[in-house]
């Protein structure tokens, strides 16, 4: 399984800031081949709180009820997934959140699918993606990473 980066987690102990965890992150799945995921930190509440609500990791996310969670994906290419996209069709991982999602793209390349139309998306660019249905489509040779925050909301249906 990929290691993903270490997570540090600030604290405080007697009125002071220390670093509370150092570690590299354990909770980590692949869903599909190569599809790794790994949700950092997650919170349960509005405005959060300084703990954590750990949750499992799921292909799509499931963001708590008025909460968030950070999350890191790596997708592979398509071709690896098996995944095809016939013309005129939508995109077979076409899907929508209840989340207002904030997306970097860190490393790779990656096209944005939405109804009407796609981008493609380069290391350092970014997405806030309003809660619209959406697909990735990976269609180069090389794994995409992605760091994402995603934030409960509510849906203009």
């Amino acid at each position: 399984m990929k290691t993903i980066p270490r997570r540090v987690v600030t604290g405080l102990r007697n009125g002071k800031s220390i670093i509370e965890q150092d570690e590299i992150v354990t909770n980590v799945s692949e869903h599909f081949p190569g599809l790794i995921i790994s949700d950092i930190w997650s919170t349960d509440s509005t405005p959060a709180k300084f703990e954590e609500k750990v949750i499992e990791n799921t292909a799509f996310p499931n963001t708590p009820k008025n909460g968030s969670y950070f999350r890191y994906v790596q997708i592979p290419p398509d071709k690896d997934l098996g995944v095809i996209a016939p013309e005129g069709q939508p995109h077979p991982l076409m899907h929508q959140t209840d989340t207002l999602d904030y997306i970097i793209i860190i490393s790779g390349e990656i096209y944005l699918i939405v109804d009407e139309e796609e981008t493609l998306l380069k290391a350092g660019d970014i997405v806030i993606q309003r809660g619209t249905n959406h697909a990735w489509s990976n269609r180069s040779d090389s794994p995409c990473i992605q760091l994402a925050v995603l934030l409960d909301a509510k849906t203009e249906k």
